[in-house]
This record gives structure tokens, sequence and C-alpha cells, in this order.
């Protein structure tokens, strides 16, 4: 477990000793992308090194809807080819790499006499076609299950706020839910760091080339010069303010989050059609630590690109009226807790600026860079980042010359993960052990950790570890957080301060009166950690 550790020791070794060698791959940025990258490199037998200017997810891949699509608003675009390719990636996660941490869940859509017959019966071709890609992909029905139409009484028991009266029924289909997006991050990085990958977070290239890059320690500001024999840029949003060549068109993706209970504490997700659109929808995604998160939108973002994008008054009004058309009590702003935006980098291609950004390719690009020479792995989305980093370390390797072992990665479970997930075997995708609804105790531990739950708790070292952070705490009650994990973060995670564990290692930060709550607690926490490391 040791050889998956992130520390800050480890951190500072493994930066004193990149001045002094060459390594064979060099990935600029600490997201699902890059780590991806630095794993399937390393899982081939290169000496690989990462940087990241901030923390693990700290950009865009924090900022997801935490689902793994199998593709099915691909398929409504005719954008086969990415709708398969999401339907596989997706039963990779689910039943050999991160099983631990991508679970089943159902989405209902109502159906009422405002939905009419055309787009119940649109809706079910659709979910029809999803299920083929299902199969398609071998995933089996006891890990994700096919559609079907639900009566009332179920729609109720799923999402008991939905609106009863006209509710004739719900078509009911399964995706992939992760438990957290940016634990699927950090696990990428601890799986990458086992096999030899050095994870160097607050580490900033500030110049980049074909042969390396100058790194700035962003907590020292020492520099240093790393020698590579390629470098990936995978820098995401990014990618044009580290390179010049590359031409992104940002769009921006904002949630909502309210209390469980407002919802009548929900078990499946609510999918509800944006008006006057065939392919889009608006979710209401169950989530940990008493939470739903309501999104997306998908607006264009053009200009520099924010630290942290910010969710618009329009964007919220938008995402809270189009879910309270199907509830028995609609949503007010009163009702928000807490909101976030991403920035999609989407692919500036030839045509593509002439429509909106929602019908614009999720399909990812990789090459080489006129300007400096690294390999560029642009676009995609969450779910299809193996595949991402595959094609970025097969042109790498073709482009370097290196000698490599073929890419495994689709066999390669992440810590965490159990050695051996296939169909047929329980991956906890029932409604009441998914991880997204009330969670308490060790069932809340393994939904977030897996098979390494137990070891959250064994390596704790620091008084009450097995309590909850927001124990005693006025209105942190529902913050299942215990302060075993906070340890776990700095010991084995590389989180180095509190926010690093507040908003990437647990999400608490993703309402901010939580976050306050418990901040100081959570701060004298990491401090102890890091006085005995």
């Amino acid at each position: 477990m040791q050889r998956t550790a992130l520390t800050a020791r480890r951190r500072r070794r493994e930066l004193d000793e990149l001045s002094a060698e060459t390594v064979d791959l060099l990935v600029v940025g600490g997201g699902v992308t890059g780590t991806g990258v630095a794993l399937d490199a390393a899982a081939r037998g290169l000496s690989v090194a990462l940087v990241e200017a901030r923390d693990l997810a700290w950009g865009t891949s924090r900022w997801s809807s935490k689902l793994a699509h199998g593709g099915l608003r691909y398929l409504a675009t005719g954008d086969v080819g990415v709708a398969r390719e999401s339907a596989r990636e997706r039963h990779v996660l689910m039943t050999r790499t991160a099983p631990h941490l991508v679970r089943a869940l159902p989405q209902v859509l109502p159906l009422t006499p405002g939905t009419g017959r055309r787009r119940g019966l649109t809706v079910g071709i659709g979910f029809g076609l999803g299920d083929l890609l299902r199969r398609d992909a071998g995933t089996s029905s006891l890990v994700l299950p096919g559609p079907h139409l639900a009566r009332p009484g179920e729609v109720a028991r799923l999402v008991p706020a939905v609106a009863r009266e006209r509710l004739h029924g719900a078509w009911i289909a399964h995706d992939g839910q992760l438990v957290d997006d940016a634990r699927l991050v950090v696990a990428l990085a601890r799986t990458a760091a086992g096999r030899g990958a050095k994870i160097l977070t607050r580490v900033r290239a500030i110049d980049l080339r074909a042969d390396g890059a100058t790194l700035e320690d962003t907590l020292t500001g020492a520099t240093l010069t790393v020698r590579a024999r390629v470098v990936v840029n995978a820098t995401g949003v990014w990618a044009g303010t580290v390179d010049p060549s590359v031409r992104l068109r940002p769009s921006r993706g904002t949630h909502v989050v309210v209390p469980a209970a407002r919802l009548g504490s929900p078990t499946g997700a609510l999918m509800v059609p944006v008006p006057g659109s065939g392919s889009r929808y608006v979710f209401a995604l169950p989530a940990q630590l008493g939470r739903v998160v309501i999104g997306i939108t998908d607006e264009e973002a053009p200009g520099p690109v924010p630290d942290v994008p910010v969710a618009t008054r329009a964007e919220i009004d938008f995402l809270l009226e189009t879910v309270s058309g199907v509830l028995s009590r609609p949503l007010l702003p009163d009702d928000v807790v807490g909101t976030f935006a991403g920035l999609r980098p989407l692919v500036d291609t030839a045509g593509s600026s002439d429509g909106p950004s929602a019908d614009v390719s999720r399909k990812h690009l990789v090459e080489v860079s006129p300007s400096t020479g690294a390999v560029n792995v642009l676009g995609g989305k969450l779910t299809t980042y193996r595949t991402m980093a595959e094609d970025a370390v097969d042109l790498a390797v073709k482009h370097a010359g290196l000698t490599a072992g073929p890419c495994w990665t689709t066999a390669l479970p992440l810590v965490g993960a159990p050695s051996l997930v296939g169909p047929g075997i329980s991956t906890g995708s029932t409604s009441s052990s998914n991880g997204t609804g009330p969670t308490h105790g060790m069932g809340s531990l393994v939904a977030r950790y897996g098979t390494e739950a137990a070891d959250v708790l064994a390596a704790a070292v620091l008084p009450g570890s097995a309590s909850a952070v927001g124990q005693g705490i006025t209105g942190a009650g529902h913050l299942d957080i215990t302060r075993a994990e906070i340890e776990w973060a700095v010991t084995h995670e590389g989180a180095l301060d509190a926010d690093d564990v507040l908003d990437r290692r647990t999400r608490v930060g993703l309402v901010p009166a939580d976050r306050a709550a418990v901040h100081d607690i959570v701060e004298q926490l990491v401090t102890d950690t890091l006085r005995r490391l």
C-alpha cells in the first residue's frame, strides 16, 4: 500500500530526484486525463512524471455531473462513434477498473400529458438503443439493468418529490454514477504512483518544450529544469495558455446543490427534458452527504479561462424551473445550498463554431503541437478518459521512438477496486447500497474507498478517528466524513492543506455552509497529520 501513498515527504523527495534524471514521459495536468495518461504510461513500463500547478482534480475534473455516461445523448445527436466508445468505457469502469467508485443509477423520466405521446415514444426508442449499446459493450443486466416502463408507485419510491397528479408512469433506465469524480482522479494518480510515476502537485510548468520543461515549485518558489523524451499537454481547458496553437471552444456546465430531503431523499435520478430540445435533459442526481445535484447547462464560455467558473443567475433559474415542472412543490432559490460550474474543453474544429456548444462533438483529439513539439490531448469527456490516455501514450511513444509495452489499462484495477470483477459479480449497484443516498458507518467508507475502507480506519492515529468530523456541530450532522478520512487524505492521497481535503478529497466544500462549519476542525487535523509525517 505504501507504494501508492502520496505524501508531502514523497513529493519533496521525488521533486529533488526529478532535477537529476531524464524521464520518458512528462505529463502536464493533474485532472482525469493527465492522471489517466500517467497511469497508462507507467503501466507500459515507462518512467513518468506528472506535474500539476494546483492540486489533483483542481480544474474541470471535479465539476462534472459525476456520471459515467453510456452515450445515449450522443446517439441523439448522431455521434454514434462517441456513444459506442462511452458505453464501452462505462463497462470497463463498472466491471474492471473502478466498480467501487461507479454504480448503477436508475434514471426516471416521468410520463404526463405534458410529455406528449411522441416524446414518450421517442424516449422509449432512445432507451432501447442505449440498451443495445450496453449489450454491445458486454455489460451484464446484473450490473446495469435494462430500461422498462414503470407504474406511478415505483416512480414515487425512487423520486418521492415527483408530482403524482396526472402521472401515468415513467420510463426508467440505468446509467453509471460515480460516488465522486475527484475520487476517481485521486485513485488514478495513486495507482500510477504505485507503478513508479512521480505525481507532483503544486508544481507549475512555466516553459513547455519538446524535450522537457522549466518547473516552479509553487510552495517554495524554487525552479528546476526537467528533461523528458516526450511531453504530454493534458491541461484541459487551459491547454491554449500552455500552447498557443491550441484552439478550444469552452462551454460552461452549471449545477445547483439542494438538500436531498427537499426532494424526499431520492434513490433514483430525475430526468426532465429541456423544452425545445430533442436531446438535452436536466437531471436531479442523488449524491453523497445528503445532497441532490441538479444540472447541467451547456452555455458558450468565450474569453479568458477563469480559475473557478461561476454559475450565473440565469443558469440557476433555468435549472430550478426545468426540474420544478415535474415536482409536487417547485424548487425556490432559497432551497439552493451550493452551486458549481465547470468548463468543457471542446475542440474548436472546422465548422464547430456554426452551431450551439451543446451540438459540438465530444470526440477527443490527440496531436503533436507545431508550436511546442509536445503531444496535446484535447476534448473528450470524463467517461472516456482511458481511451484518451491510450491514444495520447500511443502517439507519444511513436513520436519519441520509445520502447514500451502495449496498453493494458482495461484490465488494471485502481486502488480500492476488487482484484477481479465480471458479469454476474455484484458491484453494489442496488439502490440501497449505491453510495449516493444517505450512508453511515462502514458502508459510507466502502462507498468511497472500496477495499481500502478498513485500512482508512486502521491507519488513523489521531484521537476520535472513527467519529464524524461534523459530530456535535450544529447543522453538520449529515456530514458522515470521519476524522480518519481527513488523516488518510494527507497520509495517502497527497492532500497538502485543508482546502485539498474539503474541496477535492471529501467534497464537503460543495456546500459553503458545510465547509465553514467544519473548516477549523479539518485544518487542525491536517496540521497535526502533516506535523508527524
